[in-house]
């Protein structure tokens, strides 16, 4: 299993993640709430364990985001320091699938994430990636950079035709039929809507990933694995 640890203390964190990797896990860490949402969003893992404190942005926040706006059902065992009621209910409620109090015995947060990661791969999403882009393809939520991104049906097929191709050049000809079918638009409609997948996709963010390839298409790269 992978699985993600979202714990700033790095003792704990530390043993969780020697623990967990003993037992032939594999582990990522993040030692703040908004890195590890970003992770959590931009990458595949069968659990999470979440710890209830974080800075930047606290482990409730972190769920609620991931269930709420990316649309994640990643199992997540929810840590805390607190055994009061009302922590465990507040949990529970930003989405949180199961729950235990610090100090923990290692051997029991083991067997609880593995419980969480078995159920979970009933549960499959259709999600393209490219970078820190997603496209959940079942509940077509676009994420940037942990951001939301609201595209019309059009934006949508657009960049499912890029995201499917990526790296590869996809020929004009391919996206006006992949997006209008036989009823091919005027020559400049491509162009426009394209132009507007740009303005959400691209220009609020620092890396660009959508290219023009003049007189042939489009393609979209991650500029950070793929030479220009």
């Amino acid at each position: 299993m992978r699985i993600l640890v979202i714990e700033d203390n790095s003792d704990i964190a530390a043993n969780i993640g020697d623990f967990l990797a003993d037992r032939g896990h594999v582990v990522d860490f993040a030692g703040d709430g908004v890195t590890g949402l970003h992770l959590a969003v931009v990458n595949e893992f069968d659990a999470i364990v979440l710890d209830l404190s974080l800075p930047g942005m606290d482990g409730l926040e972190v769920c609620r985001k991931l269930r709420q706006e990316a649309r994640r059902q990643t199992p997540v065992l929810m840590l805390t320091a607190r055994d009061a009621l009302e922590q465990k209910l507040s949990g529970f409620d930003s989405g949180a699938d199961d729950y235990m109090v610090k100090p923990f015995a290692l051997q029991e947060l083991a067997a609880r994430v593995e419980v969480l990661g078995r159920r979970g791969k009933g549960v499959k999403t259709r999600l393209l990636q490219l970078a820190d882009l997603t496209y959940n393809l079942d509940t077509l939520v676009v994420i940037r950079a942990g951001k939301s991104i609201q595209l019309n049906p059009i934006g949508l097929k657009l960049l499912q035709a890029l995201m499917d191709a990526a790296p590869s050049v996809v020929t004009r000809q391919e996206l006006e039929t992949r997006v209008w079918g036989e009823e091919l638009p005027d020559s400049d409609s491509l162009r426009v809507h394209i132009h507007g997948l740009r303005a959400a996709i691209d220009k609020p963010f620092d890396k660009p990933l959508i290219q023009t390839r003049h007189g042939i298409g489009y393609r979209m790269v991650d500029p950070d694995a793929v030479p220009a």
